[in-house]
């Protein structure tokens, strides 16, 4: 006989008050944070919440790893010296996106950039401002979480997409709590280094990271708003 088990669901905050509409509407990738620190239960909650999330034949095939204090400040060290010093020494696991990408891709990845970049003050060609601005990448853009995602490498492409309504649950409800995140697929690259500081198994690949603390509102990249492609752009109606 088949036995089934009952997952118990996580319990609601009465404390989130945002409604899911206002969730998504106000989330972005906040790229510097305040040091507040985010209690381990409140992770806890959110990842429970974020578990919730649908996959192919419930495979749920997440794994994050947490990280802050001194764990944290030693890999983001770590990644930061690569950054500089031997960037070409380290490859991503999966690509992410082709080399070349075709348009409309490309303008809307160089009209963000150069958006993000003009309210830092990074003029076009300068390469210094450039690179320190990635590292940042590496240092979890100052928030006092980190999270490194990773997933099972015998695992195939509809994985990859369960991985997706993941993360965006997990971002939502972060935002649900008043936090903010940035997702981030430049770890990947570095997975080598991750692997060894988080003791990851090596039958896992590193997907992205994530930063999760408290948006830091002076912060003029901060008010970036990334334009999206109205719905006749993207959505073909077929109702006669």
């Amino acid at each position: 006989m088949t036995q089934h088990t009952t997952m118990k669901s996580p319990s609601r905050n009465p404390a989130s008050a945002m409604s899911v509409e206002e969730a998504i509407l106000t989330r972005k990738s906040v790229r510097r944070f305040l040091p507040n620190p985010v209690p381990r239960e409140t992770i806890e909650h959110l990842l429970a919440l974020a578990s919730r999330a649908p996959s192919g034949v419930n495979a749920q095939p997440w794994r994050v790893y947490v990280i802050g204090g001194r764990a944290l400040q030693g890999l983001s060290d770590a990644l930061v010296e690569a950054h500089f010093n031997a960037p070409d020494d380290h490859q991503p696991e999966v690509q992410s996106s082709p080399d070349r990408l075709p348009e409309p891709y490309k303008s809307r990845q160089r009209e963000v950039g150069w958006a993000l970049y003009g309210l830092l003050g990074i003029e076009k060609g300068d390469r210094e401002a450039t690179l320190a601005q990635h590292a940042r990448n590496y240092r979890f853009f100052g928030a006092p979480t980190g999270l490194i995602f990773t997933m099972d490498k015998t695992l195939k492409t509809g994985s990859w997409l369960d991985y997706g309504l993941f993360l965006q649950t997990l971002m939502l409800a972060a935002r649900g709590q008043g936090l903010h995140t940035c997702p981030q697929v430049a770890f990947a690259k570095y997975h080598r280094i991750i692997r060894e500081h988080l003791s990851i198994p090596e039958h896992e690949y590193v997907v992205c990271g994530m930063s999760l603390g408290t948006i830091d509102p002076s912060a003029p990249e901060n008010f970036l708003e990334t334009p999206r492609e109205p719905v006749a752009g993207f959505a073909t109606f077929l109702d006669q």
